[in-house]
């Protein structure tokens, strides 16, 4: 396990050569694709969201596609379509934008709500449909997907299903003032994403996961996610707490970040890290005026962990 977690932490220090400053935000994204999920990165324009993206498919070796959308782009812009070959006498399936490994959704609440919708299915299942014909998606397949603030101009809300299908929804916020000087002392030597090297591929890729897959949780860390999640079903100012899906990717990404501790058992300490990230977004609030990651760390703290022997 030491091996497979020392290439764990060589992608992070990959792809932190491009994005400065924000370790943290570059661990959990990798917690995510490790647990088998998707991100969701929300943030204002510039602050380096699509470059660790990419970062991120040089570092781990995958082809990825970006889109950035659009109220134009279509559905059959992202799962393909089918067309008739005069020679064949036969509807041939093209491929579309989320046949890749790594899928780069770049501002996707500017789409159309039925864009957005289309990623569904591939999220979730791994595959797209098209003219009644499932087509698998290559693995390892993950989707990391940027969008602007609520409320910016031309952005409209993702459906809470979509929402819901996210593992984990991160800030990256602006750099300090050291780490924006860094920033441009790297950009003055070349393309920051040059300076990306590979650090693991597909094969490795899958040796993290299944680490993180045996990584063991004990009744009582177990317990203890039911019931967190249960008690933002009862907090007063949710009026729609956390799904079961919910508690799975908690689980999951808890496992994540054991193993990234260099542990092969989870502690309460690695959900609370990343207990807020992985539910607030999942949330729907009473009132618009409350804070969802706010009131999510409120729910953490109001639940007693148990005590790891």
């Amino acid at each position: 396990m030491e091996q497979i977690h020392h290439l764990a932490v060589q992608v992070v220090s990959e792809v932190c050569k491009a994005v400065v400053g924000k370790r943290d935000v570059v661990e959990k994204t990798l917690l995510a694709i490790l647990a088998r999920g998707h991100v969701l990165l929300e943030d204002i324009p510039g602050v380096g969201k699509t470059t660790m993206a990419l970062a991120f498919s040089k570092a781990l070796d995958l082809r990825y596609n970006r889109v950035q959308f659009t109220p134009d782009v279509m559905p059959s812009d992202l799962t393909g379509f089918s067309i008739y070959n005069r020679d064949t006498r036969q509807m041939e399936y093209q491929t579309g934008a989320l046949m890749c490994n790594l899928f780069l959704a770049d501002e996707l609440n500017r789409a159309t709500s039925r864009t957005q919708s289309a990623l569904l299915e591939a999220m979730e299942e791994g595959q797209v449909t098209v003219d009644g014909q499932t087509h698998p998606i290559p693995e390892p397949f993950l989707v990391i997907a940027t969008q602007n603030p609520t409320g910016a101009a031309g952005t409209q809300l993702l459906p809470d299903s979509q929402m819901d299908r996210f593992t984990l929804c991160l800030t990256m916020g602006y750099p300090a003032f050291q780490e924006e000087m860094e920033l441009l002392r790297r950009k003055s030597r070349g393309r920051i994403l040059d300076q990306v090297a590979r650090a693991a591929g597909h094969l490795e890729l899958e040796q993290m996961r299944q680490a993180v897959d045996q990584v063991y949780i004990g009744e009582a860390v177990l317990d203890y996610i039911v019931q967190l999640t249960a008690a933002t079903r009862k907090h007063p100012r949710i009026a729609r707490g956390a799904s079961p899906r919910a508690t799975l990717a908690v689980a999951s990404v808890s496992r994540a970040a054991a193993f990234m501790a260099g542990r092969d058992y989870v502690l309460p300490e690695d959900v609370g890290r990343i207990w807020a990230d992985t539910v607030a977004h999942r949330l729907l609030l009473s009132s618009g005026r409350d804070s969802a990651a706010q009131t999510a760390r409120e729910v953490f703290a109001s639940v007693q962990p148990p005590k790891i022997r």
